[in-house]
């Protein structure tokens, strides 16, 4: 540890990514990433915006994409939030409106950046243990609390949680925000957007990297009342006034707006992945119900880390998460291709 770090440093646990490996003819299965590409006409646009404009600054206010993300989701520019990816939407967040004297409350298994914010930004925390069905129970959150944030669907279990029971949490939550993370909300979850009318408190993250296949392009946003969007704003523009460059924007509103190809793409990945379940459980596997590009799921003789392993040696790889205890049976496997799916079917039968 260097002598020249400030203290906080030293104490930081920093957040651990999904591998990227450098070995091009792996089956990748283990970061959630689309299996298919971006839209055509997404591509076409960064292509076009690729000019010598690049010399001047981007807008410092995304006003136009801010307006097609305002446009998608019935809402106005003003109760729109953008950043590079919705991990650095999810760091204003933190500071901006989740430090508070009570601690923030979110799942015990979760989106593990979470924890890391918390030490990033001296922010207290309890993490509320999920049921023994891995479900958010609602009455726990019936607490004091400095703010509320979970995934919807929760990751990495996949378990997506029914609006009603999220409105049943903002409605004894009114004085505190609380934060639903809809990075895989497009696949077969309902999203919260439509209660942001009633609840002003209620803020939602969405992102572009899963259901728009534009991970690579980092472009993230927030939705809420104008009041809480005006926090964000305040932050960002004390951290980085011109987040989003003009290739990413030109890019990330021809992505919104190519609405049949996002419609094609996600119910793709939703039929890959509900086929791949039926034969999962044929072979003896247990598989949570899954709202999003993933499931999280387990065999009954062969342990998570020994299954991982050996789908490695087959070139294919898979997230195993070895804390806490209780999911460490399981392995989170990304949707891929048809031709993918088989590949790992095929695969984990000669295993067993």
């Amino acid at each position: 540890m260097s002598q020249y770090w400030s203290d906080i440093v030293h104490e930081l646990k920093p957040y651990v990514p999904g591998e990227q490996p450098k070995v091009l003819d792996l089956i990748k299965l283990n970061t959630n990433e689309n299996p298919y590409g971006p839209s055509p006409k997404a591509i076409a646009a960064i292509q076009a915006a690729a000019t010598d404009q690049l010399r001047l600054y981007p807008d410092p206010t995304s006003a136009r994409l801010k307006q097609s993300i305002a446009h998608y989701h019935g809402l106005s520019a003003e109760q729109v939030f953008v950043g590079n990816g919705s991990d650095e939407v999810l760091a204003h967040i933190f500071q901006a409106l989740l430090k508070h004297d009570h601690p923030l409350l979110f799942p015990d298994i979760t989106y593990s950046f979470y924890p890391v914010y918390c030490g990033l930004y001296g922010i207290e925390y309890d993490a509320i243990p999920l049921d023994r069905h891995f479900e958010i129970n609602v009455h726990d959150y019936d607490r004091p609390n400095g703010g509320i944030i979970f995934p919807n669907p929760n990751a990495p279990t996949g378990i997506p949680l029914e609006l009603k029971r999220i409105e049943a949490i903002l409605q004894k939550n009114r004085y505190s925000v609380v934060v639903v993370d809809e990075a895989y909300v497009d696949f077969g979850t309902e999203s919260a957007v439509r209660l942001i009318k009633d609840y002003p408190n209620l803020l939602v993250t969405q992102t572009l990297s899963k259901s728009r296949s534009l991970a690579g392009l980092r472009l993230g946003y927030a939705l809420g009342n104008a009041e809480l969007i005006a926090a964000l704003t305040r932050v960002k523009d004390s951290f980085n006034s011109y987040p989003i460059d003009r290739l990413a924007e030109a890019g990330a509103i021809a992505a919104i707006e190519d609405v049949d190809y996002f419609e094609a793409t996600r119910q793709r990945v939703m039929q890959t992945r509900d086929a791949l379940v039926k034969r999962l459980e044929a072979m003896a596997f247990t598989v949570l119900p899954s709202g999003g590009n993933f499931i999280f799921t387990k065999h009954a003789t062969i342990a998570g880390a020994e299954l991982a392993q050996k789908l490695r040696e087959q070139k294919i790889i898979v997230r195993h998460f070895n804390q806490p205890a209780r999911i460490s049976p399981y392995l989170r496997i990304t949707v891929g291709t048809e031709r993918e799916t088989e590949q790992l079917l095929t695969a984990i039968k000669s295993i067993l």
